[in-house]
């Protein structure tokens, strides 16, 4: 396995990362990845100035992810035990996955719905999504939180895992600092067309694959086999007009498998945008967060649950071959008797 590490290890690994984000949380006062934000901004506004945007924006990735994964990749490689390597790991996992953040940040605005509260919930919506919440409705509202939900946790869930599970830790700090620049730099306006035109390409790159399996995971958790059959309709007939080649698949399979119609008009900067659908059904509640959630949960589970099936069955394979070969009969030693 890469990093030196069993399909056991990495299974343990990834509930324990997992564990350590549903207990601990976020870190109350500072986060790596806040700490990160601040460098890339730093370097943003150094680099991103008029003339050949491109080629600074793909120096401005390199010079904030380069450093930081090789550290990661340093600490993890002259671990110098065992516990001390798996303490590691576990670590950069934690800090990357934010699955207790999509809850914790999301249920809320659940709630404020529920209770009428609007004010809360426009101002709870606004830290999460980019686009104008002043005088969202209450759909409007449950809308932008279900589709946060739905694409967030292939972005700081799935994606993470996946990468985890090839590469350790440095594999998964790799994918999330992509996943932050593309969330930082990844624009189609004047001020990052250009200059976010690498980051958003290497994260859709390293995002290809994961978007894809946890698409496949929102068809198969679909509640009933004719969710499981819309989600994906979903899936291959609206993909392909979404933006994203990467947020098309996992949102339009969620929404599916959701019984939900999302997408269409949503504010941005003052204009309306109208955006491609997703899924079919009806519109987004604030109840309808809740089991958005709830399917992001149950996706972390199957992830889980099949990384540990990969790893007992990888460690029946020695097993398997080492009974074979103490059942051979033994030949050329006993002869012929009869000689």
């Amino acid at each position: 396995m890469l990093m030196g590490m069993s399909a056991a290890a990495i299974a343990l690994l990834l509930a324990a990362g997992v564990a350590l984000d549903l207990l601990l949380g976020e870190t109350p006062r500072w986060h790596p990845l806040v700490g990160f934000g601040n460098l890339a901004s730093a370097i943003e506004r150094r680099l991103n100035r008029d003339g050949s945007r491109f080629p600074r924006g793909a120096l401005a990735w390199l010079l904030a992810v380069a450093p930081v994964t090789l550290l990661a990749w340093a600490a993890a490689a002259t671990a110098t035990t065992a516990a001390a390597g798996f303490a590691l790991h576990a670590l950069m996992l934690y800090f990357c996955i934010g699955l207790r953040s999509l809850r914790d940040h999301n249920l809320p605005i659940a709630t404020a719905l529920s209770k009428g509260d609007l004010p809360a919930a426009r101002y709870l919506t606004s830290r999460i999504v980019s686009r104008d919440t002043a005088n969202a409705t209450p759909a409007d509202l449950a809308k932008a939180s279900t589709e946060s939900l739905l694409e967030n946790g292939n972005d700081a869930v799935f994606g993470t895992l996946f990468w985890f599970a090839i590469a350790g830790g440095p594999g998964a700090v790799l994918f999330r600092l992509a996943n932050t620049l593309d969330a930082m730099w990844g624009y189609r306006n004047a001020r990052f067309l250009q200059f976010g035109c690498a980051a958003a390409r290497l994260d859709d790159a390293l995002n290809y694959v994961p978007a894809r399996l946890t698409a496949l995971s929102y068809v198969l958790l679909a509640p009933t086999l004719a969710g499981k059959r819309l989600a994906w309709h979903c899936w291959r007939t609206q993909a392909p007009a979404w933006s994203s080649p990467n947020a098309g698949p996992v949102m339009s399979s969620g929404a599916g498998a959701l019984g939900l119609a999302l997408g269409g008009a949503a504010i941005y900067d003052g204009e309306t945008e109208q955006r491609p659908p997703l899924g079919s059904g009806s519109s987004a509640q604030g109840a309808d967060i809740a089991r958005a959630w709830q399917l992001v949960a149950r996706t972390t589970a199957l992830w889980l649950i099949i990384a540990a099936a990969i790893a007992a069955l990888v460690a029946t394979v020695p097993a398997a071959s080492a009974t074979s070969a103490a059942l051979q009969p033994a030949t050329g030693i006993a002869g012929d008797s009869h000689a």
